[in-house]
């Protein structure tokens, strides 16, 4: 009796068995939600965490106007609408967070679109619908590809969703439905055009139908090509997938037509028991993001965007944090280098800190005028606060005329609106904010700045124009990049409270190596105002020395001197060995003799 009532006892209950079952339900409805909702907190977390700088560079290459004829323009051309709907959405990347959203949202939207397209494909393949997305995360490394690119592809995964079941629905939507994808959505209506020749039955009629399709969207673009301004290669690949028109990347080819192979495969994929396909949603699923964690760092060069955060951090004025970067790593190319400079010159620890970083020459403090859309800003800024206010201006201007896709810059109009300010042309200034209301994120700004506008008291009384107007050359000439040591020179004779013009003229020489254009620079500095910071005093004591003479006192520090006399003597014991004045890195004498 006992027994019997042991094997009642250990049966479930009733109620526990109904509470099983709808949690057992929950699961199997929200698994496939919650794996869309970590790809979307996960591409959040990367572009407005990791990678903000990376947003603030693609929004500070086009100028979206809220404009009649600006919409015209973009709807002008085939794959317009796709291009205005992204540059709609870029702007927005101008609050960074917003602009991780956004994103985000692309990248859920893209990867929902393709698993309803692979339906009736089974729960189980669902992480292969994460592809594409992951694909467009890599593609995107590139910073020349645009956000144009991902729109047209999700907008000709809508027209995929919208392609009839009947035989003349299908026809209707070749023979009217194509030439519009291609207007909207551009050469990514071939994909709409395979899907559809793809999804044709096995019969002759079938593959006819199939071929003409391709056909026809073919023909629309070589149509489209006596109708427009364009050469065919550019209708062909894009006019706006990349940003450079005439080429397009091998992996957005690639990853375009896997995209459509998926889909159409995915319908046939086979459905197995119950515990094969919990092994096949985590196996494929961690094979995934396996196959991420090893592919997706490659495909972002840590060198090329952390010269982007670098102009990011300067567009901010973000000076501790630039210096606090370069002492986590120090800085080895032109731009990077440049944009430490510059902190620490407008920090005023240029002096005494400059050779705790690695430099590189004088094109490390000033660089030279190239036409590189990516580099001109970071280096427009450092003329900016130097006080060459007109140099400053032509770097912007170039900087909007370099890039490849004929964009305007919002970054490089408002710098002009500045620039033409503090140099009293105001007509010009007023052109530029004129285009600046017209504009989401800088229409307040640009209603701020009206008022100065043939305000002379108010510029004069503006805390960072008022300064710039102080500082800046009166006379407008030419200048060789050769000879920026004399315009610091100029600078800080103009205006002696030009702390940075004064810092740049003394490092310099120190730069180039030449001792004697210090010994020339360092008096005239001195007797306008007492400036004797660390780097100096090693240059004074470098100088002293060759001439075998005793620096002074007033001068050059004890402590200096000292470490002078080891570095010499470590340097000479060790027949000149890089290794034996690892201890003075951080010195000039280190710089003049190992580093350079």
């Amino acid at each position: 009796m006992s027994k019997s009532k042991s094997k009642i006892s250990d049966r479930p209950k009733n109620n526990e068995v109904t509470a099983e079952k709808p949690r057992r339900m929950i699961l199997q409805r929200m698994w496939k939600p919650v794996l869309t909702l970590l790809l979307g907190l996960a591409a959040f977390l990367f572009w407005g965490r990791l990678y903000p700088h990376a947003l603030a560079f693609q929004e500070q290459t086009q100028l979206f106007l809220f404009d009649d004829d600006y919409l015209l323009s973009r709807l002008a051309e085939p794959g317009g609408v796709a291009r205005y709907v992204a540059e709609f959405l870029t702007q927005f990347y101008n609050l960074v967070s917003v602009g991780a959203i956004v994103v985000a949202l692309l990248y859920m939207l893209m990867q929902q679109l393709v698993w309803r397209l692979m339906h009736p494909a089974a729960d189980c393949w669902y992480p292969l619908s994460f592809i594409p997305a992951l694909m467009t995360w890599m593609l995107m490394g590139d910073v020349n590809v645009m956000l144009s690119f991902v729109v047209a592809l999700i907008l000709a995964l809508v027209a995929m969703l919208c392609l009839p079941k009947g035989k003349w629905g299908k026809k209707a939507f070749v023979i009217f439905g194509i030439p519009i994808i291609y207007w909207i959505v551009g050469p990514l209506v071939f994909l709409v055009a395979l899907y559809v020749a793809l999804r044709q039955q096995k019969s002759l009629k079938g593959v006819g139908f199939g071929v003409t399709t391709v056909v026809y969207a073919i023909a629309c673009v070589v149509v489209s090509g006596f109708l427009l301004p364009y050469p065919l290669q550019r209708l062909f690949l894009g006019m706006s997938y990349y940003r450079y028109p005439v080429v397009i990347p091998k992996l957005m080819v690639a990853m375009a037509v896997i995209t459509v192979m998926l889909i159409v495969g995915g319908r046939w994929l086979p459905c197995f028991s119950r515990s094969r396909n919990r092994l096949l949603v985590f196996g494929g699923g961690a094979l995934i993001l396996l196959v991420m964690a090893i592919v997706l760092p490659m495909c972002y060069e840590q060198r090329k965007y952390d010269v982007m955060e670098y102009d990011y951090l300067v567009r901010l004025n973000r000076w501790d944090d630039i210096i606090a970067k370069s002492e986590q790593r120090q800085p080895d190319l032109p731009m990077s280098v440049c944009a430490t400079n510059l902190a620490l010159g407008m920090k005023g620890q240029l002096g005494d800190r400059a050779f705790e970083f690695y430099q590189h020459g004088v094109g490390g403090l000033l660089p030279k005028l190239e036409r590189n859309y990516a580099t001109l800003h970071l280096t427009s800024e450092a003329y900016f606060h130097l006080g060459l206010v007109n140099t400053s201006q032509r770097f912007s201007f170039e900087a909007m005329e370099a890039l490849p896709n004929y964009n305007k810059s919002a970054r490089s109009v408002k710098r002009l609106v500045e620039t033409n300010l503090i140099n009293g042309q105001y007509d010009v200034a007023e052109k530029y904010l004129r285009m600046l209301e017209k504009t989401i994120f800088y229409k307040k700004w640009a209603e701020r700045i009206r008022p100065l506008l043939r305000n002379e008291k108010l510029i004069n009384d503006h805390p960072l124009y008022g300064k710039l107007r102080k500082l800046r050359l009166q006379d407008d000439f030419l200048f060789s990049e050769q000879e920026l040591d004399k315009i610091c020179g100029q600078l800080f004779i103009h205006d002696n409270t030009n702390s940075l013009a004064k810092q740049y003229l003394l490092i310099y020489p120190l730069l180039e190596g030449d001792f004697n254009k210090f010994m020339e620079y360092l008096p005239v500095v001195q007797n306008k105002v007492y400036y004797n910071p660390h780097v100096c005093q090693e240059a004074l004591a470098y100088v002293f020395m060759r001439n075998n003479q005793i620096p002074p006192q007033n001068l050059v520090s004890p402590a200096v001197t000292q470490q002078l006399s080891q570095f010499v003597n470590a340097y000479k014991s060790s027949g000149g060995k890089k290794e034996s004045v690892e201890a003075f890195k951080k010195t000039v004498w280190y710089y003049l003799t190992v580093q350079e």
